[in-house]
Protein backbone atom coordinates (compact mmCIF):
# COMPACT_ATOMS: atom_id res chain seq x y z
CA UNK A 1 0.00 0.00 0.00
CA UNK A 2 1.56 3.36 -0.97
CA UNK A 3 1.08 4.95 2.47
CA UNK A 4 3.52 7.82 1.98
CA UNK A 5 1.87 8.87 -1.27
CA UNK A 6 -1.61 8.76 0.22
CA UNK A 7 -0.50 10.72 3.28
CA UNK A 8 0.85 13.46 1.00
CA UNK A 9 -2.30 13.59 -1.14
CA UNK A 10 -4.94 13.39 1.60
CA UNK A 11 -5.73 16.53 3.58
CA UNK A 12 -5.36 16.38 7.34
CA UNK A 13 -8.54 16.02 9.40
CA UNK A 14 -7.83 19.32 11.17
CA UNK A 15 -7.82 21.18 7.86
CA UNK A 16 -11.09 19.55 6.88
CA UNK A 17 -12.77 20.57 10.13
CA UNK A 18 -12.10 24.22 9.30
CA UNK A 19 -13.91 24.09 5.95
CA UNK A 20 -17.33 25.73 6.16
CA UNK A 21 -19.17 23.05 4.20
CA UNK A 22 -17.87 20.26 6.47
CA UNK A 23 -18.71 21.96 9.77
CA UNK A 24 -22.07 20.14 10.12
CA UNK A 25 -20.11 16.91 10.57
CA UNK A 26 -18.22 18.36 13.53
CA UNK A 27 -15.66 16.07 15.12
CA UNK A 28 -16.79 13.07 13.08
CA UNK A 29 -14.82 14.27 10.05
CA UNK A 30 -11.63 14.16 12.15
CA UNK A 31 -12.22 10.58 13.31
CA UNK A 32 -8.88 8.77 12.79
CA UNK A 33 -10.68 5.67 11.53
CA UNK A 34 -11.75 7.61 8.44
CA UNK A 35 -8.16 8.39 7.51
CA UNK A 36 -5.97 5.49 8.67
CA UNK A 37 -4.90 2.80 6.24
CA UNK A 38 -6.03 -0.35 8.00
CA UNK A 39 -7.00 -3.40 5.97
CA UNK A 40 -10.60 -3.66 7.15
CA UNK A 41 -11.38 0.02 6.69
CA UNK A 42 -9.76 0.25 3.26
CA UNK A 43 -11.07 -2.99 1.75
CA UNK A 44 -14.62 -2.42 2.94
CA UNK A 45 -14.51 1.19 1.72
CA UNK A 46 -13.30 0.00 -1.67
CA UNK A 47 -16.15 -2.49 -1.98
CA UNK A 48 -18.78 -0.01 -0.83
CA UNK A 49 -17.36 2.64 -3.16
CA UNK A 50 -17.64 0.30 -6.14
CA UNK A 51 -21.25 -0.43 -5.21
CA UNK A 52 -22.05 3.28 -4.85
CA UNK A 53 -20.60 3.90 -8.30
CA UNK A 54 -23.61 2.13 -9.83
CA UNK A 55 -26.17 4.58 -8.44
CA UNK A 56 -27.66 6.06 -11.63
CA UNK A 57 -27.82 9.61 -10.26
CA UNK A 58 -24.99 12.13 -9.85
CA UNK A 59 -24.87 11.78 -6.05
CA UNK A 60 -21.90 9.43 -5.72
CA UNK A 61 -19.65 11.71 -3.69
CA UNK A 62 -22.36 12.80 -1.26
CA UNK A 63 -23.52 9.23 -0.64
CA UNK A 64 -19.93 8.01 -0.32
CA UNK A 65 -19.13 10.67 2.26
CA UNK A 66 -22.22 9.94 4.32
CA UNK A 67 -21.61 6.18 4.23
CA UNK A 68 -17.94 6.62 5.15
CA UNK A 69 -18.85 8.76 8.15
CA UNK A 70 -21.71 6.50 9.24
CA UNK A 71 -19.74 3.24 8.89
CA UNK A 72 -16.37 4.78 9.82
CA UNK A 73 -14.54 3.43 6.79
CA UNK A 74 -11.66 4.98 4.86
CA UNK A 75 -12.55 8.26 3.10
CA UNK A 76 -9.91 8.25 0.34
CA UNK A 77 -10.63 4.63 -0.59
CA UNK A 78 -14.38 5.08 -0.88
CA UNK A 79 -13.98 8.26 -2.93
CA UNK A 80 -11.38 6.65 -5.18
CA UNK A 81 -13.62 3.66 -5.84
CA UNK A 82 -16.62 5.81 -6.72
CA UNK A 83 -14.57 7.32 -9.54
CA UNK A 84 -15.13 4.11 -11.50
CA UNK A 85 -18.11 5.88 -13.02
CA UNK A 86 -17.02 9.19 -14.51
CA UNK A 87 -17.99 11.07 -17.68
CA UNK A 88 -15.76 8.81 -19.78
CA UNK A 89 -17.02 5.50 -18.40
CA UNK A 90 -20.66 6.18 -17.53
CA UNK A 91 -22.12 5.14 -20.89
CA UNK A 92 -20.44 1.70 -21.07
CA UNK A 93 -20.99 1.03 -17.36
CA UNK A 94 -24.68 1.91 -17.41
CA UNK A 95 -25.25 0.13 -20.73
CA UNK A 96 -23.68 -3.00 -19.24
CA UNK A 97 -25.95 -2.62 -16.22
CA UNK A 98 -28.94 -2.34 -18.56
CA UNK A 99 -27.90 -5.48 -20.45
CA UNK A 100 -27.45 -7.36 -17.16
CA UNK A 101 -30.95 -6.27 -16.14
CA UNK A 102 -32.49 -7.45 -19.40
CA UNK A 103 -30.72 -10.78 -19.00
CA UNK A 104 -31.97 -11.18 -15.43
CA UNK A 105 -35.53 -10.33 -16.45
CA UNK A 106 -35.34 -12.53 -19.52
CA UNK A 107 -36.42 -9.81 -21.95
CA UNK A 108 -34.78 -8.63 -25.13
CA UNK A 109 -32.94 -5.29 -25.04
CA UNK A 110 -34.92 -2.40 -26.47
CA UNK A 111 -33.33 -0.13 -29.02
CA UNK A 112 -34.01 3.52 -28.42
CA UNK A 113 -32.84 6.90 -29.63
CA UNK A 114 -32.49 9.93 -27.45
CA UNK A 115 -34.56 12.97 -28.34
CA UNK A 116 -34.24 15.75 -25.76
CA UNK A 117 -37.92 16.46 -25.24
CA UNK A 118 -40.38 16.03 -22.40
CA UNK A 119 -42.46 13.64 -24.48
CA UNK A 120 -39.46 11.35 -24.97
CA UNK A 121 -38.88 11.20 -21.20
CA UNK A 122 -42.56 10.36 -20.61
CA UNK A 123 -42.89 7.61 -23.20
CA UNK A 124 -39.50 6.16 -24.14
CA UNK A 125 -38.09 5.47 -20.69
CA UNK A 126 -40.96 3.23 -19.60
CA UNK A 127 -39.69 -0.04 -21.16
CA UNK A 128 -36.10 0.65 -20.12
CA UNK A 129 -36.18 1.69 -16.46
CA UNK A 130 -36.95 -1.68 -14.83
CA UNK A 131 -34.08 -3.63 -16.42
CA UNK A 132 -31.77 -0.64 -15.95
CA UNK A 133 -32.43 -0.34 -12.20
CA UNK A 134 -32.28 -4.10 -11.69
CA UNK A 135 -29.00 -4.24 -13.61
CA UNK A 136 -27.55 -1.36 -11.60
CA UNK A 137 -28.50 -3.10 -8.35
CA UNK A 138 -27.11 -6.46 -9.45
CA UNK A 139 -23.89 -4.92 -10.76
CA UNK A 140 -23.48 -2.89 -7.57
CA UNK A 141 -23.79 -5.95 -5.34
CA UNK A 142 -21.55 -8.18 -7.46
CA UNK A 143 -18.92 -5.52 -8.17
CA UNK A 144 -18.85 -4.38 -4.54
CA UNK A 145 -18.40 -7.92 -3.21
CA UNK A 146 -15.81 -8.85 -5.84
CA UNK A 147 -13.89 -5.61 -5.29
CA UNK A 148 -13.85 -6.11 -1.53
CA UNK A 149 -12.83 -9.76 -1.80
CA UNK A 150 -10.12 -9.09 -4.40
CA UNK A 151 -8.55 -6.25 -2.43
CA UNK A 152 -8.80 -8.28 0.79
CA UNK A 153 -6.97 -11.23 -0.79
CA UNK A 154 -4.32 -9.01 -2.39
CA UNK A 155 -3.73 -7.19 0.90
CA UNK A 156 -3.38 -10.46 2.85
CA UNK A 157 -1.07 -11.92 0.21
CA UNK A 158 1.19 -8.85 0.33
CA UNK A 159 1.38 -8.95 4.12
CA UNK A 160 2.21 -12.67 4.02
CA UNK A 161 4.93 -12.12 1.41
CA UNK A 162 6.48 -9.30 3.44
CA UNK A 163 6.38 -11.40 6.60
CA UNK A 164 8.03 -14.36 4.85
CA UNK A 165 10.73 -12.15 3.32
CA UNK A 166 11.45 -10.56 6.69
CA UNK A 167 11.49 -13.97 8.38
CA UNK A 168 13.85 -15.41 5.75
CA UNK A 169 16.13 -12.40 6.06
CA UNK A 170 16.22 -12.78 9.84
CA UNK A 171 17.07 -16.49 9.64
CA UNK A 172 19.77 -15.93 7.03
CA UNK A 173 21.32 -13.09 9.02
CA UNK A 174 21.42 -15.05 12.29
Amino acid sequence: MPRRLLKKICPSPGVLQKRWYLRPFGDRIADPRLWTLHRRAVTSAFGVGLAIAFIPLPVHMVVAGLVAIACRINFPAIYGATLLVNPLTCVPVYYTAYRVGTTLLGISPEGFRFHPSWEWFQTSLQPVWKPFLLGCTACAVVTGLLGWLTLELIWRWRVTMRYRARHEQATLGA
